[in-house]
């Protein structure tokens, strides 16, 4: 006489119990697919896997100069066009300050600046004020092979293993280039 409603009771408990048990799952696998905020949090535009092309005819300071010397670090590429005007001055310094931000960990980038073989020369106080810059001039061929615009410029985040992995603008939000600098510190064992 009493079994019908306990078992009913029980039963209601145990889908209680199971609902309970499940509902984690639910609520994450709802959170990850449908509740993404703005679907990345990096700054940079994500590039497809690739290798920094071969960069021919590269000097620095009057020798040749080779990328892949480089190789074990994490490198930010400052590409410009033949002037350094504003623009570039702001590539420049954005990096800098990227750089700086990431404290003890600077050691680990390696700030580049590839300019056009024809380019001016950049006055000796301008170099100056850019501390661990390598500064080169390559071949416009090899400028070409890069996803940036040669003569608008850009910047370009290389990995220790010698592959681009961002593209910024050549104006950049410096905060938001160090912040992703530092998440891939952070991350990475390497270079």
């Amino acid at each position: 006489m009493n079994s019908a409603p306990a078992r009913t009771r029980g039963r209601r408990k145990l889908v209680l119990l199971a609902l309970f048990a499940i509902s984690p799952i639910v609520v994450s696998y709802a959170a990850y697919y449908w509740f993404t905020p703005g679907g990345r949090v990096n700054y940079g535009e994500l590039l497809d896997a690739r290798p920094v092309p071969p960069i021919a005819g590269a000097q620095a300071d009057g020798a040749p100069f080779r990328l892949s010397a480089l190789r074990g670090k994490w490198l930010l590429l400052v590409v410009t066009g033949r002037d350094c005007g504003g623009a570039c001055l702001r590539a420049l310094y954005a990096t800098r300050q990227a750089r700086t931000i990431q404290g003890r960990e600077q050691e680990r980038v390696i700030r580049v600046w590839l300019q056009p073989a024809d380019a001016s020369s950049a006055a000796p106080e301008m170099l100056m004020l850019q501390a661990e810059l390598v500064a080169a001039r390559v071949d416009r061929k090899s400028l070409a092979q890069l996803p940036v615009d040669a003569e608008v410029g850009g910047i370009l985040l290389a990995d220790p293993h010698g592959n681009l992995v961002l593209r910024y603008p050549a104006d950049p939000d410096i905060k938001r280039l160090a912040k992703d600098l530092e998440r891939l510190l952070r991350a990475s064992q390497i270079g």
